[in-house]
């Protein structure tokens, strides 16, 4: 009896497929990491095979639940190895130490839903032939997209932003933003996939030559549009403050005023111009507006004294405002404050900007009273959550262009800044990227950020507390030497570029991705002589 159960035929066939499901999960956890590897500091572009493996794994994938796996899988690995940073955040505070491998697996976890949702559908209704690819394509972007807006979103590291800001084919995203580049990348390198698959050989070679062409194109589009980059710059000098402050010990009461003299130091240090406008970075003091500038309080003294008359500063402080139905007496928003010195007579505020898009579970707790119970609250260092501020506008600045501030985790969403009527002359992106270390998280946030200097042609000027910080041209590129990296300390003063012409992406927004899905289902399913396998 035992000989015979051994020696049954199914016996074989159950480990053949067991090793198949081991391959096909190894597969999809490589096409997630060598898509991540894709993007900075990496910036390894042949895994961009990654989007093809993925989209054969779907289409071979026995069931549309399985095609949902292998894109879980390969989101999973994607997110992993480029949010991992987001655990760093958690050890600042020892007490919240115990939450950082939740959030290093967790965070990836629930982004990787967005591929298997791409990928499942993919494998419910595959068509035939090589257009196929423009299915895949359209459906993952269009995923893409939606993980970049529901529940505020979290559009980091689109496939898009693979491309170095400021290289040739970055500068497609003028045309059809971060997200029409993704849809570009992904249809292009998603032709090399037939290569691997059946049908008529001429076709699938054909496919692939057209893929190889159209990156070719991008580069060759890109470059032509960089020659004939002519940066030219205004009068106004920007002075970006790096203070080199890091986030353990930033909260220390001992370390208060020593991070106040460091900014104020690097504020008044003698240059080879006087700038017009002194950035600081988000949170660049260990205390609120409100205490800082308390009548009598020395700090405030000391930061007026190191402002010339005439000068303005941007300083990222969090503020209170006095709310009865506030559960603290009082609201709290991570600001950008404009403060316009007028020699004897003090300190004008002239501005302020109150951070839109606030940072779940950094800045505000989802589900606030639920999470209280369970024992978690959000990072920030004020009696309770910030509130978020009105959508972002530009502001104006006494004596200097007007601005679009964009505060850390805003930089990630094109659209922010406006176009047409009302078109700022730059924008002015602060960032408190301490929380993250010398870690893959800042310089991928930089990369990110540039790409709006990109779709809308405006300089962009970035300060952060320990690096990176750069002043960028309309085109993404670090002007010159004017970087300041992670754990050095310093100042950058610049003459402001002037803006590019306004941008297609400056006028219609993400109307050109949108249209560009259109057309890549309508080619792939409308089409005469092309038939979908309907599958379940």
């Amino acid at each position: 009896m035992t000989d015979d159960i051994l020696t049954q035929p199914h016996v074989r066939p159950d480990r053949k497929a067991l090793g198949g499901r081991l391959l096909r999960i190894a597969l999809a956890l490589l096409a997630g990491v060598a898509t991540a590897l894709v993007h900075p500091p990496f910036g390894l572009l042949p895994g961009l095979v990654g989007y093809p493996l993925l989209m054969l794994l779907a289409e071979r994938s026995e069931t549309v639940k399985g095609g949902f796996w292998v894109g879980w899988l390969a989101g999973f690995a994607y997110f992993f190895i480029g949010c991992w940073w987001v655990a760093e955040a958690f050890f600042v505070n020892p007490d919240q130490a115990w939450m950082a491998p939740f959030a290093a697996s967790l965070l990836p976890a629930g982004l990787g839903l967005f591929w298997g949702v791409a990928t499942a559908l993919y494998r419910r209704f595959t068509p035939t032939g090589v257009r196929r690819i423009l299915l895949f394509a359209a459906l993952f972007c269009l995923m893409e997209w939606v993980r970049g807006h529901v529940l505020t979103g979290f559009p980091w590291n689109p496939a898009g932003a693979g491309w170095a800001a400021g290289s040739a084919a970055s500068q497609f995203a003028a045309v059809a933003g971060v997200y029409g580049l993704s849809l570009y990348t992904v249809v292009a390198a998603s032709a090399f996939g037939p290569l691997a698959g059946p049908g008529p050989r001429k076709a699938r070679i054909g496919a692939a030559v057209a893929g190889g062409l159209a990156l070719l194109a991008l580069v060759v589009g890109g470059t032509v549009r960089l020659d004939r980059a002519k940066v030219t710059y205004t009068d106004t000098v920007v002075r970006i403050v790096q203070a080199d402050v890091d986030q353990q010990s930033k909260w220390t009461p001992e370390a208060y005023f020593g991070i106040v003299d460091r900014y104020v130091n690097l504020t008044a240090r003698p240059g080879a111009v006087v700038p017009d406008v002194i950035l600081w970075p988000e949170g660049a003091l260990p205390n609120t507006f409100n205490r800082v500038f308390a009548p009598g309080a020395e700090e405030g003294m000391a930061i007026a004294r190191a402002l010339q008359p005439g000068q303005t500063l941007l300083a990222g402080l969090s503020r209170g405002q006095d709310d009865a139905s506030a559960p603290e007496g009082a609201r709290y928003f991570n600001s950008l404050i404009a403060l316009h010195s007028e020699g004897a007579q003090g300190l004008r505020i002239a501005a302020v900007y109150d951070k839109h898009r606030l940072v779940p579970f950094g800045e505000y707790l989802p589900a606030g009273q639920l999470m209280s119970v369970l024992g978690i609250r959000s990072l920030v260092h004020v009696p309770s959550d910030f509130s978020a501020g009105p959508r972002p506008a530009p502001i104006d600045l006494p004596g200097a262009p007007r601005v679009q501030p964009l505060i850390c985790y805003e930089s990630l969403y094109p659209g922010f800044t406006p176009g047409g009527v009302g078109r700022p002359e730059w924008i002015a992106n602060v960032s408190n990227d301490a929380w993250f270390g010398k870690t893959s998280g800042p310089l991928q946030h930089l990369n990110l950020a540039a790409y709006r200097a990109i779709e809308t042609g405006l300089p962009l000027a970035r300060a952060t507390p320990t690096g990176v910080s750069a002043m960028i041209d309309p085109w993404g590129r670090v002007v010159g030497d004017k970087r300041i990296d992670a754990g050095e300390s310093g100042v950058i003063d610049a003459r402001l570029p002037r803006p590019a012409a306004v941008t297609l992406y400056g006028r219609f927004g993400d109307a050109l991705f949108w249209l560009g899905l259109v057309l890549a289902v309508a080619a792939a399913t409308a089409l005469p002589g092309w038939r979908f396998r309907l599958n379940t």
